[in-house]
């Protein structure tokens, strides 16, 4: 997955709330990621968690006072807000948020929030009382019309049976606003528009039956976070799976059947610059669909007729070969024999650019798995990658279509 954050410089202000302690895994997650965190803290934020443990995690020593020393030696709010690519206040208070909000600088926090030149993301901390109150949603309301980044608290059901509701959102996923924010700005798919199938299709018997496959949709959401993480738009047409994405999508549709991922996918494609196929479609469906429950009768056999269901690949690349721009179209072949023969015949049959090809012979490959061993084929040469974690291999994939779309423009 693209690492947007390494090298970044960030300003990680603590304020005086209970949920103080959660800055040690921001700290964490944010140097795992490769950027360097300076603390700053206010007075208030020292009665609960100690600057010693901040300055063991950062490397750096935590910054609260004016001053550093009787001696005269002081901290410069602008040199900070200068040297940072970034400002996160988490937790936030509400005391806080008041003071951002109207430019009380009493502390060494607000002077420099207000001279800071990054992008400032702040995480709310508080009783949903609190955080309801009028005053603190005009506050809110202000530090958004000034361009900050408000990380709304948790407020759903599970926060209530935990600490509260209004508590402050989870260490990651404040990262990951972080994330999405430069992967926004700075990636190498940014102003891309990428389209994903993923998971299996169920094509319905009768109401309580159906035909399906083992696709747990793992290797396609792969993708969509590693796309999204390098900046693209990403639509993903998910069949029915227990899954989110990590990152969040430009758009999600949902769907259960061959056919109505058929319509979503051809729908969508006119308006993106390249679209993977990752989805386990089936290849029938049932001709007729019982409206109720079919009984089980004396007889021991029963027969199915089934059709053809509608081809999206061929469909997509039918459609590619007509417009005006090129498209970028990666299909998927999951082969048990014959496998580089059988990728490269649908390469040509469905006029795709190139195609991740994947061979249940490989032990660790295929559906449910948390692993995947590919080849890549498109018309020049093949590509052979060692069994890796999907996360892995979504960025191998999404590393050779940046490279096509470079070379398509």
């Amino acid at each position: 997955m693209a690492n947007v954050l390494k090298g970044k410089k960030i300003v990680l202000g603590i304020t005086g709330s209970i949920a103080a302690y959660k800055a040690c895994y921001i700290i964490r997650g944010l140097i795992k990621r490769g950027a360097e965190v300076q603390v700053v803290i206010t007075p208030a934020g020292k009665e609960f968690i100690t600057p010693i443990t901040l300055s063991a995690l950062t490397s750096k020593p935590v910054i609260s006072e004016f001053f550093a020393q009787r001696d005269g030696t002081w901290n410069s709010h602008v040199d900070l807000g200068l040297w940072a690519d970034a400002m996160l206040i988490a937790p936030a208070t509400a005391s806080t948020i008041g003071k951002m909000a109207n430019g009380v600088a009493d502390n060494m926090l607000i002077t420099t929030y207000l001279s800071a030149k990054a992008p400032v993301f702040v995480a709310p901390a508080m009783d949903l009382d609190m955080y309801a109150h009028p005053s603190t949603q005009q506050n809110l309301d202000k530090l958004r019309s000034y361009g900050n980044h408000i990380i709304e608290p948790n407020t759903g059901e599970l926060a209530s049976h935990l600490v509260g509701k209004g508590r402050m959102e989870e260490p990651d996923a404040i990262i990951q606003h972080l994330e999405c924010y430069f992967a926004a700005r700075e990636g190498d798919l940014v102003g891309k528009t990428i389209l994903i199938t993923t998971g299996p299709t169920y094509e319905k018997i009768d109401p309580v039956r159906f035909i399906g496959n083992y696709s747990s949709g793992k290797m396609g959401f792969a993708l969509a976070d590693e796309c999204a993480s390098r900046g693209s738009q990403v639509i993903l047409v998910s069949g029915p799976v227990q899954r989110q994405p990590r990152y969040p999508m430009h758009q999600r549709i949902d769907v259960e059947s061959a056919a109505q991922m058929y319509e979503a996918a051809t729908s969508v494609f006119a308006g993106v610059d390249a679209a993977i196929l990752c989805a386990a479609v089936a290849d029938y469906t049932p001709v007729q669909v019982a409206e109720e429950k079919i009984k089980r009768e004396k007889k021991e056999n029963m027969t199915l007729e089934l059709k053809a269901t509608s081809d999206i690949a061929a469909a997509l690349g039918q459609m590619k070969a007509e417009l005006p721009d090129r498209k970028v179209l990666v299909g998927f072949a999951l082969e048990t024999q014959n496998e580089l023969h059988n990728a490269a015949d649908k390469l040509e049959r469905k006029n795709l650019d190139f195609i991740v090809l994947n061979s249940l012979n490989d032990e660790g490959a295929g559906f449910r798995c948390d692993t995947n061993k590919i080849t890549l084929v498109d018309r020049q040469k093949k590509i052979e990658f060692p069994l890796k974690s999907k996360v892995e291999v979504a960025t191998d994939i999404v590393n050779h279509l940046v490279e096509v779309l470079n070379n398509r423009e």
